[in-house]
């Protein structure tokens, strides 16, 4: 009888390759940094050095920008704008997961809720959350109340598609263990589903916080006295236009780092992790 062969295994990762990995990662970042460069550059050349003297591309130029930036940070309210900016996209989102979770575990559990529910919500997801603004401010009035409507139906979409997607990719034998260890409906809801679709919870809360920042702006130009749209609207009534470059920047700015913070928090928490 001749031997059975067995596969070769794969050799352990050793020292050359974990480094190569980190030299990878390390490349990632300088290669990012470098497009940040190129795009500033760009920035640049086409509002100071391309542009005509005394154009009107000259006043969002880099040169009067970043030192107005410098200003507003330190010797202005817009750490306040900030703030408040934030606990409207956090309020949103708190409302949107409120929503969303539940009803996306309900349709990813259900053949007849999601073909019953797919059409309609389909519909919803189509319309353009800005749509809404008149019929908002005329239902709920001036304020917070509408931008917490409009940030909420616009976040809930993915939010709700991602929850039913990983109930729909849950192993049926993990269904099949609980119930043959006689556990309860809670116990299955937080013991084995919660934890199996909280990656794509997340994945939706990343989708989420994009589709949110690009809509709060907007938002905030509803009659409100705080927020990022509203300073936008402040400098250009002031004719300040370092100062909308600058709010630009910062908007840019935070978007890109609550977007780096669910990146890596999804990667963290991630089921093939």
């Amino acid at each position: 009888m001749n031997a059975r062969t067995e596969p070769p295994r794969s050799p352990p990762m050793t020292a050359p390759r974990k480094a190569a990995r980190t030299t990878s990662g390390a490349g990632r970042l300088l290669l990012g940094g470098v497009g940040l460069v190129i795009l500033l550059l760009l920035w640049w050349l086409g509002s100071d050095v391309l542009a005509r003297p005394g154009s009107f591309a000259q006043k969002f130029s880099p040169s009067t920008a970043l030192p107005a930036l410098w200003d507003l940070v330190f010797h202005s309210d817009l750490p306040l704008h900030i703030f408040v900016s934030l606990k409207r996209v956090l309020v949103g989102l708190g409302i949107a997961l409120a929503v969303g979770v539940p009803v996306g575990l309900l349709v990813g559990a259900s053949r007849q809720a999601e073909a019953a529910t797919t059409p309609a919500f389909q519909f919803l997801r189509m319309i353009s959350p800005l749509s809404w603004m008149p019929i908002a401010v005329m239902v709920l009035g001036v304020g917070d109340a509408p931008i917490y409507f409009l940030l909420a139906f616009a976040t809930v979409w993915p939010i709700l598609l991602s929850t039913a997607a990983g109930v729909r990719q849950i192993d049926p034998q993990w269904l099949l263990l609980s119930r043959s260890l006689a556990a309860t409906g809670w116990e299955t809801l937080s013991r084995v589903i919660l934890p199996a679709v909280l990656g794509h919870v997340l994945t939706g809360v990343r989708l989420a916080i994009g589709i949110a920042w690009i809509v709060l702006v907007p938002c905030e130009m509803l009659g409100v006295s705080a927020g990022l749209g509203y300073s936008i609207l402040d400098a250009r009534d002031r004719l300040a236009y370092p100062d909308l470059m600058a709010t630009i920047l910062v908007i840019g700015i935070i978007g890109f780092a609550l977007d780096a913070l669910a990146r890596a928090l999804v990667e963290r928490v991630s089921p093939g992790r």
